[in-house]
């Protein structure tokens, strides 16, 4: 497996099988990386998600998983809180069926909050999580908070470092188009990634970084819309000056592409890191 390895947000487009034997379509293609899309619910059951756990191991892709978008660590609500907790359980159960190494999910909202009494209510509601897992005997899972795109949201590069350093079974995505986007376009050139990565290795030991890319069209209030690498011109950010960062720190990275063409732009992804090697 290469240091860097790309894949798609959910089922490729040009695939006509079902979504959970989506590796069979993809490790042919060299792209060895799946994220399989729960977004909307979990509605994978474990026979289907044991096959794509074969699929994947058969075809040397690797499998990470994005969580249902309806969790909030930190709602206002505790009933909210709760089937958060739920929603993730359920993830992390399911997640272990399919082999996924990352479960992907977006933390929650400030609500016209501080930030920091936010992270606190996050964080204890990590601890009521972790609890529940090991009630549920649920054992091979890493939950990956994920950066967001929006400023109404709790998840800038320090809370998603402060919880995953605060807890076992969390390590990060990183979505350098939200990162883009919620500071209002400041990944412009490849020196701009360096303080993301200073950050991450002088507070977490990771392996392999798990990353989302997408050109990126913003507000002042941040995230708007995704685009094609095609119109990484007009919206940015840049694919190339993340890729060189990767390869000249020796970064293993695994960036699952969520333009609206998935695997096609990953396809382009892929064809410019093997140039640049």
């Amino acid at each position: 497996m290469d240091d860097v390895i790309f894949g798609p947000a959910g089922k490729p487009i040009e695939y006509k099988g079902k979504a959970f034997l989506s590796p069979e379509f993809l490790g042919p293609k060299g792209l060895h990386a799946f994220e399989y899309q729960s977004t909307y619910g979990v509605r994978i059951g474990e026979s289907s998600a044991l096959k794509l756990r074969d699929s994947a191991k058969n075809n040397n892709v690797l499998v990470s998983m994005h969580c249902p978008y309806y969790i909030n660590l930190a709602s206002k609500e505790d009933d909210k809180i709760d089937s958060s907790i739920e929603r993730l359980i359920q993830s992390a159960r399911v997640g272990e069926y399919m082999g996924a190494y990352r479960l992907v999910f977006h933390p929650g909202f400030y609500s016209n909050r501080k930030p920091d009494i936010v992270l606190d209510l996050a964080k204890q509601t990590c601890v009521d999580l972790l609890e529940r897992c090991d009630e549920e005997g649920i054992e091979n899972f890493t939950f990956s908070p994920e950066t967001t795109g929006k400023r109404s949201q709790l998840g800038n590069i320090d809370e998603i470092i402060e919880l995953c350093s605060s807890f076992e079974h969390f390590e990060p995505t990183i979505d350098f188009a939200h990162v883009h986007a919620r500071g209002r376009g400041i990944l412009n050139k490849k020196e701009d990634y360096n303080c993301i990565f200073s950050k991450i290795e002088d507070n977490l030991e990771i392996d392999r970084l798990h990353c989302h890319f997408t050109t990126i069209e913003y507000t002042y209030a941040g995230e708007r819309k995704h685009h094609t690498l095609a119109e990484e011109d007009k919206y940015g950010p840049y694919i190339k000056d993340l890729l060189i960062n990767l390869i000249e720190n020796g970064w293993k990275a695994t960036i699952i592409c969520e333009t609206p063409l998935i695997d096609q732009d990953a396809l382009k992804m892929k064809e410019l890191y093997d140039s640049l090697r």
